[in-house]
């Protein structure tokens, strides 16, 4: 396993340890399932921007429309 040093800001650090699951998890375990939730919340929100986007021209077609116009002007 090759390994890396990494500089940190002191709080930073301190958040790590902050949020640590356990007293004695590493910070690369810390580390690897913090980019682990990170990247299903992306893949999620990427999800959701995208199902968005394709009930943009229904949502439109339904609200736009005349029989409710013909409504607002009752």
């Amino acid at each position: 396993m090759e390994v890396t040093t990494i500089q940190l800001e002191k709080k930073i650090v301190e958040s790590l340890k902050e949020a640590r699951e356990y007293p004695r998890q590493t910070y690369n375990e810390l580390i690897k399932h913090m980019i682990g939730v990170f990247v299903r919340i992306k893949k999620k929100n990427q999800y959701d921007k995208f199902l968005h986007r394709i009930q943009q021209a229904k949502m439109k077609e339904l609200w736009d429309n005349n029989e409710d116009e013909a409504w607002e002007h009752a």
